[in-house]
């Protein structure tokens, strides 16, 4: 078992006492990246306007780098940044036609749900969800729907209300040749082993550092296979990097992965996440480490649950599925006391309706899971 409690002292050691399970939701972030943190400070200093040659030069470049690899893609170029999901959502959604028609589940998170709820509203949209549970139904209920012909497929790589996960190359066969198809791998990226060497050609992609990739907020990314949408409506000057050169007819587009990108934004979280992938590098830990060891983290907390009033059976997902993220989930009519109840007794969780969530991670060992038994108890 991975013990690395050590590396994340200052998140961990800021309130002693406290039992953090809600890696899914806010991880807590490896020592390393506070002085990456200082590090981007101290870059604006030294460098002032030039700060933007090391940001969008050596750093970027070693950001693709090490996602490209950790995703198996065959190109970093593909790979562009943003502060957030939904920069991505509104730029892909501005290179589709008027009234696109989009094929979704009933599972996907706030940043593309909600907006695509309320574009749906005003009659900008026509959109049809498919049942995201139980999860390994998903790319055959996506086949069926499929056939009707759509502009837009959206679907999650792992469910962020479920925990239950799909595998990439199932959706992308089930999508077929024609819709742009997107994946969101927010609860996917570096919870769970992903090569998507087989689709890199067809599918997007999207996640980001905030989750288990530990880097914080504002480090988001999207991988563009090439061609699809090359110009989106909703667009930045940084967009035109790689096309300025060029002859200025219209409005250029760089040809790789910056045509997605927006324009001047906060380079701290490119900083966090660069030093979190190479602290990862430094200690040896692999991404399928990191999912063997969550796995771990909760079949010992499902098997300590006798007598402390919550029951493994109520576990939207079971510990034991392979197609599972590194959370898990037990729907409750009771959720929202039990959250409280939790948080009065210093663990951190979080909830979703009925749904009760908790997330594990490299930062916890058993003691952790059993300390959380023990305040489980009356």
């Amino acid at each position: 078992m991975l013990d690395l409690r050590a590396d994340f002292s200052h998140f961990l050691g800021s309130q002693p006492g406290r039992l953090h399970f809600a890696a899914h939701s806010h991880h807590p972030w490896p020592d390393a990246t506070r002085a990456a943190q200082l590090a981007a400070w101290d870059c604006a200093a030294r460098l002032q306007d030039g700060k933007w040659d090391e940001v969008l030069g050596p750093l970027w470049r070693e950001a693709q780098a090490r996602i490209a690899a950790l995703l198996n893609l065959p190109d970093p170029g593909t790979l562009c940044f943003a502060p957030n999901t939904h920069e991505f959502v509104g730029r892909i959604l501005s290179a589709l036609p008027e009234r696109p028609r989009v094929l979704t589940t009933t599972g996907e998170f706030h940043s593309f749900g909600r907006q695509i709820a309320r574009l749906e509203e005003e009659g900008l949209v026509s959109v049809t969800r498919v049942e995201s549970e139980p999860g390994p139904a998903v790319p055959e209920r996506l086949a069926t729907a499929a056939k009707a012909g759509f502009d837009l497929v959206w679907v999650s790589q792992v469910f962020f209300n479920s925990g239950w996960a799909v595998d990439p190359a199932a959706v992308t066969e089930a999508a077929g040749p024609d819709a742009v198809l997107v994946l969101d791998g927010y609860h996917g990226f570096m919870a769970r082993p992903t090569d998507l060497s087989a689709v890199a050609h067809r599918a997007f992609y999207l996640s980001g550092g905030y989750k288990y990739a530990m880097g914080g907020e504002g480090c988001a990314f999207l991988h563009a296979p090439p061609g699809w949408l090359p110009r989106p409506r909703d667009t930045g000057w940084y967009a035109a990097f790689g096309a300025l050169s060029g002859a200025q007819r219209g409005v250029p587009y760089a040809a790789d992965g910056m045509r997605f990108m927006g324009a001047t934004f906060d380079p701290s979280g490119l900083f966090r996440q660069v030093a979190a992938l190479r602290w990862l590098e430094e200690r040896g830990v692999t991404v399928a480490e990191i999912h063997a060891h969550a796995r771990a983290l909760a079949a010992r907390f499902v098997a300590g649950l006798a007598g402390t009033g919550l029951d493994g059976a109520r576990l939207v997902v079971p510990v034991d599925e392979p197609m599972r993220g590194n959370f898990l989930c037990l729907d409750l009519p009771d959720a929202e006391a039990w959250h409280r109840r939790l948080e009065s007794r210093g663990v951190v969780t979080d909830r979703r309706g009925t749904r009760l969530r908790l997330g594990f991670g490299i930062y916890q060992t058993f003691d952790e899971v059993d300390a959380l038994l023990a305040r489980l108890h009356p």
